[in-house]
């Protein structure tokens, strides 16, 4: 059955037009209440970002969640990942946050944590799914039994806590020069306060929430401003989180920007040389860089590749052993610490590099020469231009024009009416063949 809620991570799209609706939020929590919990009697996790339909939402989740018997926990906004943090940590039955990351404040969203703390698997969200369709036939807990939420003050500063644990004291962060900025989005509260209780020089930008602003003009997909910021300042670095801060762009001092990909491999150097990094390598996405898995070669270190989506990135992380996994996109799993994406905690193992090394965010940041890639988001409307013979030809031209020295990643996104065309190659004119060839079959299509 095709799905008609769930995507790549949970549930996202316009506010009040389907599946965004108060009517999914109230569906799905009456849902996951029969089957996670269907004798009631336990507390289930909320949290949410800034946006102004949040609370909204939020409100739909809590009726549905008291209707069953189940407690509603509101922790109010923190990042994505402090949610599923208090959900592993309080033993609650699942966890919800309320967020569409890095969308502008029009959309909405909602993630789903297992009593782990780790993002639903296909199956469980397929089963949620049917499960909606039936939410409003069922039973509901009795009179005596409808719960009241109750409110969770003290999640963000358990959540810093957690993060500020993961880095061993040591000398060096007060000479840190820090630009954060945090996207008016969940990390307002969060970022600052652990950066400066590590005692760095923190200049912020993105922590006056309205509502409207999350990811307006600031955030991990809009870095212009943090990039001016870090040259005014004469920063050493500038960390940018997106909406709902599960992942990070940054910064370094001449302002360039360090991706996803040269994060991890910054992470998984550490993590190898103090031989703490497990699983013989790390885990990243079709997405992600050859020149990664080349550079990790070079160290005896393996690159296992899963779909977009940090959850499968986690799940292969879990069933195989690895400590540290990620996207290009800026999600980074430590999950000796975290269980899924967390741009704090990424921050702070980045920052525990520079303060322990005295090196400048360009140099330790560039630890390997990337391949030739591009990446083009083409709108469409209608047909999955995926599925015409048209594109269909251009993608078989293109692989096999590159064979081995180049890859290629066709994909509808899971969040938004996108087809993203990914090509890269040892060779930047072939990458640049390839991709033209792809992108004009799918525009023409699309």
């Amino acid at each position: 059955m095709a799905r008609q809620f769930f995507g790549t991570d949970g549930i996202r799209g316009r506010v009040n037009q389907k599946p965004m609706t108060v009517e999914t939020a109230l569906r799905l929590s009456i849902a996951a209440a029969r089957t996670f919990s269907p004798d009631g009697g336990r507390d289930v996790i909320i949290g949410r970002d800034t946006r102004r339909s949040g609370e909204m939402i939020e409100a739909a989740i809590v009726a549905g969640l008291s209707s069953m018997g189940l407690t509603p926990v509101c922790v109010g906004v923190v990042p994505t990942p402090a949610v599923a943090l208090l959900t592993r940590e309080t033993g609650a039955a699942f966890g919800v946050m309320v967020t569409a990351s890095h969308n502008k404040f029009q959309d909405n969203g909602l993630k789903l944590f297992s009593p782990e703390g780790v993002k639903f698997t296909d199956e469980i969200e397929e089963q949620l799914e049917t499960a909606m369709f039936d939410a409003f036939e069922g039973g509901y807990a009795a009179p005596t039994d409808v719960t009241k939420p109750r409110q969770m003050e003290e999640g963000v500063r358990r959540y810093v806590e957690r993060c500020l644990e993961a880095v061993e004291p040591e000398a060096g962060f007060s000479k840190l020069n820090v630009v954060l900025d945090c996207a008016n989005g969940a990390a307002y509260r969060a970022g600052p306060d652990a950066l400066r209780k590590l005692g760095c020089k923190v200049t912020v930008m993105g922590v006056s929430p309205d509502g409207v602003n999350i990811n307006a003009g600031v955030g991990s997909t809009d870095t212009k401003a943090l990039t001016k910021a870090v040259l005014d300042n004469k920063a050493d670095i500038g960390i940018a989180f997106d909406g709902d801060a599960d992942r990070l762009i940054v910064i370094d001092e001449l302002g360039e920007e360090l991706d996803g990909d040269q994060l991890m491999a910054l992470i998984a150097t550490e993590l190898f040389h103090t031989e703490r990094l497990k699983g013989g390598g790390m885990v990243a996405t079709v997405m992600s860089n050859m020149g990664l898995a080349e550079y990790l070669k070079g160290l005896g270190l393996i690159l296992a590749r899963t779909k977009v989506g940090d959850r499968y990135v986690g799940e292969h992380m879990r069933a195989h052993g690895f400590n540290l996994g990620g996207e290009q996109s800026g999600h980074i799993i430590l999950s000796d610490v975290s269980t899924t994406g967390d741009g704090l905690l990424a921050a702070l193992q980045v920052l525990k590099v520079l303060a322990r090394t005295g090196k400048k965010a360009s140099v330790v940041g560039r630890v390997f020469e990337p391949a030739p890639q591009e990446l083009v988001n083409i709108r469409y409307a209608g047909t999955n231009p995926l599925e015409t013979e048209r594109v269909k030809s251009a993608i078989a031209r293109a692989e096999a024009e590159m064979g081995e020295k180049g890859r290629l990643v066709v994909r509808k996104s899971g969040t938004e009416p996108l087809i993203r065309v990914m090509a890269e190659a040892l060779e930047e004119a072939m990458m640049k063949r390839a991709l033209e060839d792809v992108v004009e079959a799918v525009e023409a299509e699309a």
